[in-house]
């Protein structure tokens, strides 16, 4: 028996699952959640089945609940708000939003936030 590890002792792990919310793309992710106009606070959290709900307190008229969901994901993230796009949903609760850049550093700070708030 020698000192070395065998192929079963170098077994790879499975790579972290992502959440339900995000899909990698080559440049950047998509992040798919449910936004809450007109409401009390400003939050973003994670639903028990582990779906994104952001709450603004911005009004659903004149793009402003978008432009305040881009502002919180930009703030909570910690990435620019230049950086995340709407493609789906402009005028719906449900939303499909593209973020650019490289997918592991975006997965990286998502990861962090989601450690930080449950």
């Amino acid at each position: 028996m020698s000192g070395r590890p065998s192929f079963a002792d170098l077994a790879l792990s499975p790579p972290p699952k992502d959440p339900v919310f995000l899909r990698r793309l080559s440049g950047g992710v998509t992040i798919q959640l449910r936004v809450q106009p007109r409401a009390r606070r400003v939050a973003l959290e994670r639903t028990a089945e582990g779906a994104l709900r952001a709450a603004v307190t911005a009004a659903p008229e004149d793009g402003k609940a978008n432009a305040a969901v881009i502002a919180l994901l930009a703030d909570a993230w910690r990435i620019p708000k230049s950086t995340i796009e709407i493609l789906r949903g402009g005028t719906a609760r449900e939303k499909t939003l593209s973020v650019a850049g490289e997918p592991e550093a975006l997965i990286g700070r998502i990861a962090e936030w989601m450690d930080k708030n449950g």
